[in-house]
């Protein structure tokens, strides 16, 4: 009980702690887009250019250091085996077209680079590339928008409504801040992963709101608290699932980790905003109605 009169009489305050973090993140993307031209560093997938993967023992550092004047906009990653931490591959992503860069990396390594024989090779067209950026955008403005309708046509009112949406929209932004912050590359692979954080964020806001708007058994506090008790174990297992499949394969696939560390990052700022965020609006609402 004394846990929630103190939650009664400073669930207003709260909100601040996600409205500074709203305002940073809003700000900060502003700045970024002004500097950069985009909201987010895109990889070569997203903007065209040449992977080349060498199934080789090679010095990561020495590679950068050596080919970073010869390779525009390069990026180095690793590929070993989980199990020893033994390097299998390297693979280089540069925007220059394939065969400028397959001489370049040949002329490092000091051989002949055979696909599919220790060597592999992907380029991509920029204008496919700009085009299929585009169109993933778009897809998570309307998976976005009717999300938005679905949840006003479920609970009729405005300030419930809103409240949910604010907190998919927060979970989405932040998480793309943080994104940014850690110096990452966005590829197809990330967009995917933020159409399926809109899913992971919305769930817990509608399982609050229904108990909270819905029901009338017990004081709007225990309902809160049991509708917390619910939610944040859903959102705490898929957490730790997410987390454990990080460690595990970011040895050995650059797809699922990009998406396994976006579902982390937003499902973390998902219990904050679901449970400070709504929570309050939510709770300062219902008790202006009464």
């Amino acid at each position: 009980m004394e846990n929630r009169n103190w939650h009664d009489r400073n669930y207003k305050k709260l909100l601040l702690l996600p409205l500074v973090l709203l305002l940073f993140s809003i700000g900060y993307l502003i700045y970024f887009n002004s500097t950069t031209g985009d909201f987010v560093k895109k990889d070569i997938s997203l903007t065209g250019g040449t992977s080349i993967t060498v199934y080789d023992k090679i010095d990561v550092l020495d590679l950068q250091n050596s080919l970073a004047d010869k390779l525009p906009d390069l990026n180095v990653r690793e590929i070993y085996e989980i199990t020893t931490g033994e390097q299998k591959a390297v693979i280089i992503e540069t925007t220059l077209d394939g065969d400028s860069a397959k001489n370049i990396v040949e002329e490092y390594v000091g051989y002949s680079l055979v696909e599919g024989e220790n060597s592999d090779f992907e380029f991509t067209g920029s204008i496919l590339s700009e085009a299929f950026y585009k169109q993933l955008l778009l897809a998570i403005l309307i998976a976005f928008a009717f999300m938005a309708i679905v949840v006003f046509i479920l609970f009729k009112t405005v300030v419930p409504s809103t409240a949910v949406i604010i907190s998919a929209f927060a979970d989405i932004l932040m998480t793309l801040v943080t994104f940014n912050l850690f110096g990452m590359k966005m590829s197809t692979a990330g967009i995917v992963a933020f159409l399926m954080l809109i899913g992971y964020s919305v769930d817990t806001d509608i399982l609050l709101t229904t108990r909270m708007l819905k029901r009338s058994e017990g004081s709007l506090n225990s309902r809160i608290f049991g509708s917390m008790k619910t939610g944040m174990t859903m959102t705490l297992t898929s957490f730790f699932a997410f987390l454990v499949a990080l460690f595990v394969v970011r040895s050995f696939s650059i797809v699922l980790t990009q998406i396994f560390t976006i579902l982390v990052i937003g499902l973390a700022f998902d219990l904050l905003n679901t449970w400070v965020t709504n929570v309050s609006i939510l709770k300062w609402y219902v008790e202006a109605k009464k």
